[in-house]
């Protein structure tokens, strides 16, 4: 064949022959539908970099004459997961230019509702046709989220959910059960009793009211004879997180640590200039490099993981299905949990 001549587009047929799975799996994955294990995801996105395989989304688009524009409004700071969020949304961002999408992104402080409300409120629909934002539960930010609807932007919640706006769709993990989650491991790692202490980023973010909610739960139902210590708020800070870690470690029938926010890099400072790092059982939220550094040498115990690169793709296809189709229903299904210990680090 002359060298010049056009290969054939690659199928979604050809995907799964390439990666070894089924065309159902394929869908999931490029949809961005839960069920997929990470592992298979990753083998499905090799073989679609390796076929250069492109969906034909443009025929659907051009009624509408120009591309579909999507605007992310995550927090800035230094909090890793929201790093590693940023990160997989500027790698979708290059290939979904090949679909017609634009995405740009725009970094907020941090816990500042009324920064994020007034973000959103300055969003028209000639330039945004889907907002995916990283909610703070605030009476603000949902009034923005109704009049952003009003205008006709569809608005995707991620990470953490605002339920009683008029949001059209939520991704994330299912945080009450992560609470419970991580209330059964530290239930059954502390039998002989002692207590346990909590330290959320903010209560005004609904995922980890959530995971407070779903902790404390478990914990009265199952393993009533282990004492609960705070919810301290650490804001997602490392200093802040820090001092608190090292407030907690001062009680001197600690047995837990539960860290269901950002700040890691504190906390685990904190652990290890303590002496009591691996004595003391702790659970923690999102495998960053910190706390898969603090699996490895055995600071932490567990790490529930939300993967932000599952996220990212179940965002994006969210926004297309609600603007493509104003109208229909998006079925929401959570993302997976990862429980991640030393044994099952890759």
């Amino acid at each position: 064949m002359d060298d010049t001549e056009e290969k054939p587009r690659a199928t979604v047929h050809d995907v799964a022959r390439e990666a070894s799975v089924s065309l159902a799996t394929v869908d999931r994955v490029l949809n961005g539908r839960p069920g997929v294990r990470r592992a298979t995801a990753e083998k499905v996105e090799a073989a679609i970099a390796a076929l250069d395989f492109r969906r034909d989304l443009s025929a659907s688009l051009l009624a509408r004459s120009r591309d579909l524009n999507v605007h992310f409004l995550i927090p800035d700071g230094a909090n890793e997961f929201m790093e590693n969020l940023g990160h997989a949304i500027r790698r979708y961002a290059r290939t979904a230019r090949t679909e017609r999408l634009r995405v740009e992104t725009t970094l907020l402080r941090a816990l500042d509702a009324e920064g994020l409300a007034a973000h959103l409120d300055a969003l028209t629909p000639k330039t945004c046709d889907c907002a995916i934002i990283v909610a703070t539960d605030d009476a603000a930010v949902s009034r923005a989220v109704d009049s952003a609807g009003r205008r006709g932007i569809q608005v995707v919640t991620l990470v953490s959910d605002l339920p009683a706006s008029s949001r059209r769709h939520f991704v994330g993990i299912d945080n009450v059960a992560a609470g419970r989650t991580a209330a059964a491991l530290l239930g059954r790692f502390c039998p002989q009793g002692g207590s346990i202490g909590l330290i959320a980023g903010s209560l005004g973010l609904r995922d980890h009211a959530d995971r407070v909610v779903g902790f404390t739960a478990v914990m009265a139902e199952e393993f009533p004879g282990l004492n609960i210590i705070g919810p301290l708020e650490g804001h997602d800070a490392d200093d802040e997180t820090e001092a608190l870690t090292r407030q907690l470690l001062g009680a001197p029938d600690l047995v837990g640590l539960y860290n269901l926010g950002a700040g890691n890099a504190g906390f685990v400072t904190a652990l290890q200039q303590s002496g009591r790092a691996g004595a003391v059982r702790v659970v923690a939220h999102e495998l960053t490099d910190t706390a898969r550094n603090a699996l490895s040498a055995g600071v932490i115990d567990v790490v529930l993981d939300q993967n932000p690169e599952a996220e990212i793709r179940a965002a994006l296809a969210a926004a297309r299905a609600l603007v493509q189709h104003p109208g229909g229903r998006i079925e929401e299904r959570r993302v997976e949990i990862g429980i991640f210990l030393r044994d099952n680090l890759r």
